[in-house]
C-alpha cells in the first residue's frame, strides 16, 4: 500500500476538506484506509469537487465552520481526536486578497495559529503539515528557483499572509514543539495546482474550462507569465509523504519543503492554455488584456531538490499529462453530469500506478 500503509486505520483531520485540494486529499486518504474528519467552510461556487465527488459521504466526522472560530475549532479537535492533521483551510486567492486584506490575514495567519493551538491542546496529534504556497517567498523574479532557505516575503496580501504563516510555523515550533513533541510540525510549499473539480474564480484552468464548456475561447490574462504547473495529486503525495516522515523522525523532518514539477513543467500561461484547448478537442484561446489589474508575479519557480533528496518525492506527470488528466475530468463531468467520485478515485489509482512504475518511494 502507498506510503507504507501508514494512514490505514489512523484518524486524520483535514482542514479545508471541502476545498479543491482538500477534497482530493480526503478521498485519497479514505482510499488508503484512513478515518478522515473534515473542518471547512463550504465552496461558494455552483460546482465543486466536494459536491460532485460526494466527499462528505466518506468522512468519519465533519464540521462546516470557520478556522477563525477558535472555540468551535478546539471543540472539533477534541471530538475528532486526530493523530495526523493536514491544514489546508485558507483564503487562497491572490486577487481576492486585494479587496479582502483583513479577511486574508485573519484566515491565513490567525486561523493557522488557531489550528496549531487546537492541535496542542487536544493531546492526540502526532504530526501536523501546514500547507502554504510557493508565493510565500520574497520573489525577485530573476529566474532562479526559490529554495527553502530563501527569505519569506510576498508582494500582495495573499502571498505575504502565507509568508507570515511560514514565520508563525517556525516560531511556534521553536516555542512549543521542541524535538517534535508533543507533535511534529512541518510546512509544505506548492502552487499552481491543476486538476478536475476546481471552479474557483480567477484561476487559469477553471476560467478556461468554463469558457470551453460553453463553446467560447479560453481567456488568457497574462500569457507570458511563467509558473510551475502540476497536477493536484503531485503536491498531495508530497504532503502525505511528509506526514509519514514526521511520524518516523519528528525532529529531522519538522521544517519546510518545496513541492513542484521539474523544470520542463515551468511553462508560460499561454502555453498551458494552448495545451488545454488541444486536450479539450478543438478549443481555442484569446488574450484578454486587463489594464490596471492588480499585480501578479510574472516569473516564479521552485527548487524541489530537498524534497527529492530527503523525502524521495519526485514528479510523476509532465505538464501535458497533468493538463490532459484535468481536461478528461471536466469533459466527463460536463458530458454526463454524474457523480464523479468513482472517476476521481480511478485517476488516483492511475497516478499511484505511474508512481510505482517510476519506483517513487512513497508509492510502496
Amino acid at each position: 500500500m502507498a506510503f507504507g500503509g501508514v494512514f490505514n486505520g489512523r484518524r486524520v483531520l483535514v482542514t479545508g476538506h471541502a476545498g479543491f485540494k482538500g477534497s482530493w486529499l480526503s478521498l485519497w486518504l479514505n482510499a488508503l484506509g484512513a478515518k478522515v474528519c473534515g473542518y471547512s467552510l463550504l465552496p461558494d461556487t455552483e460546482f465543486s469537487a466536494y459536491r460532485e465527488a460526494g466527499v462528505g459521504e466518506i468522512l468519519e466526522c465533519e464540521k462546516i465552520a470557520d478556522i477563525r472560530d477558535s472555540e468551535e475549532l478546539e471543540s472539533f479537535f477534541r471530538k475528532a481526536r486526530p493523530e495526523i492533521v493536514f491544514h489546508l483551510a485558507a483564503q487562497p486567492l491572490v486577487r481576492l486578497s486585494y479587496s479582502e486584506p483583513k479577511l486574508t490575514y485573519e484566515t491565513n495567519v490567525l486561523g493557522t495559529l488557531n489550528v496549531f493551538e487546537a492541535a496542542r491542546k487536544c493531546g492526540s496529534v502526532a504530526a501536523l503539515v501546514n500547507v502554504t504556497t510557493d508565493k510565500c517567498y520574497e520573489n525577485p523574479e530573476t529566474g532562479r528557483p526559490c529554495a527553502e532557505d530563501d527569505p519569506m516575503g510576498g508582494y500582495d496580501m495573499y502571498s505575504s499572509s502565507k509568508a507570515c504563516s511560514e514565520i508563525l510555523t517556525s516560531s511556534y515550533r521553536r516555542s512549543f514543539l521542541e524535538g517534535g513533541k508533543p507533535f511534529a510540525l512541518a510546512s509544505a510549499r506548492a502552487g499552481n495546482v491543476i486538476g478536475g473539480g476546481d471552479w474557483a474564480r480567477d484561476r487559469l484552468v477553471p476560467d478556461c474550462v468554463r469558457a470551453l464548456s460553453q463553446g467560447r475561447p479560453a481567456p488568457v490574462r497574462n500569457p507570458d507569465s511563467v509558473r510551475p504547473w502540476q497536477h493536484v495529486l503531485e503536491p498531495l503525495a508530497g504532503y502525505m509523504r511528509l506526514a509519514q516522515k514526521l511520524l518516523e523522525d519528528p525532529a529531522r523532518f519538522s521544517c519546510g519543503f518545496n513541492f513542484g514539477p521539474d523544470s520542463s513543467a515551468v511553462l508560460k500561461v499561454g502555453d498551458i492554455v494552448e495545451i488545454l484547448a488541444e486536450a479539450w478537442g478543438g478549443g481555442t484561446s484569446e488574450h484578454k488584456a486587463e489594464f490596471g489589474a492588480p499585480h501578479e508575479a510574472k516569473l516564479l519557480s521552485l527548487d524541489i531538490s530537498k524534497a527529492g533528496r530527503e523525502l524521495g518525492v519526485r514528479p510523476v506527470m509532465n505538464a501535458a499529462d497533468a493538463v490532459a488528466a484535468s481536461a478528461k475530468w471536466y469533459k466527463r463531468f460536463y458530458a454526463l453530469r454524474e457523480p464523479m467520485r468513482g472517476f476521481t478515485l480511478g485517476q488516483i489509482a492511475e497516478f499511484e500506478k505511474k508512481a510505482r512504475a517510476k519506483n517513487i518511494e512513497w508509492s510502496f
